[in-house]
């Protein structure tokens, strides 16, 4: 490689550090005011499960717990509300080396995404989570004392928000796949009785192993893929991309 070709990826080398650092500092300062918030964060967080257990507290065994749980909220928080502007710096990296047709396709790829993304949190936290621990509640014998631990409950919804977050982005995915003629609405259309099975394992691998919290993940899951489905037949006529 000579001078001449060096110089130009240097260029982009550079701007990708800018970028980075622009977005890890916009992080850190939404780490910091999340931090300073972090024991109300925490109270909203496990809200779900103090509703079921009234008057009852997590416990917290470790000796560091209480501190790292906050820190891990802190962090969780402050990557979804900084999540505009990271995702602003990708597409502001990216988006000059990109045909016209694709620019206008990122965008509302990025902003359908995120938005799909911050719903099936929002489903978790609103909807599945209050029914999954009634349940759980529902069977403990009266001879046991249930004792939620806090940090295994944060480790456990974090599973959850990015397990509901990641189903919720199945229509982007599909609409993806038959934009860029990967894939036809007649072969989507043709895999629905293995989507649906497929729906069922991955919720049965994902979720706790219980039926209820299967199916609160699997039915959205198919329900999704069939939203794609209708999407995808709106844009289908489309021709085919140029290269």
């Amino acid at each position: 490689m000579n001078a001449a070709d060096f110089q130009p990826l240097l260029a982009h080398l550079i701007e990708l550090r800018n970028r980075l650092v622009r977005a890890g500092l916009v992080f850190l300062l939404g780490f910091g005011v999340s931090f300073a918030f972090s024991a109300q964060l925490y109270d909203l967080i496990v809200a779900p499960l103090t509703h079921v257990l009234p008057g009852q507290k997590l416990v917290s065994i470790g000796i560091a717990t209480p501190f790292l749980v906050q820190v891990k909220i802190a962090a969780l928080v402050a990557f979804i509300a900084t999540l505009p502007h990271t995702l602003y710096q990708v597409w502001a990296f990216i988006a000059p080396g990109l045909y016209t047709h694709e620019r206008k396709l990122i965008v509302p790829l990025i902003f359908a995404s995120t938005l799909l993304f911050l719903v099936g949190m929002a489903f978790a936290y609103f909807l599945v989570f209050g029914v999954v621990f009634q349940f759980i509640a529902s069977v403990v014998p009266t001879s046991m004392q249930w004792l939620p631990d806090s940090g295994e409950y944060l480790d456990f919804i974090f599973g959850m928000f990015i397990a509901f977050g990641m189903t919720f982005e199945v229509p982007v995915a599909i609409v993806v796949l038959v934009y860029l003629n990967i894939v036809s609405v007649a072969q989507l259309v043709a895999w629905r009785p293995y989507v649906i099975v497929g729906a069922f394992v991955i919720a049965a691998v994902v979720t706790p192993p219980d039926v209820l919290s299967q199916c609160l993940l699997a039915i959205p899951l198919w329900l999704l893929y069939e939203l794609g489905c209708v999407i995808a037949r709106l844009i289908s006529p489309r021709s085919p991309i140029p290269a």
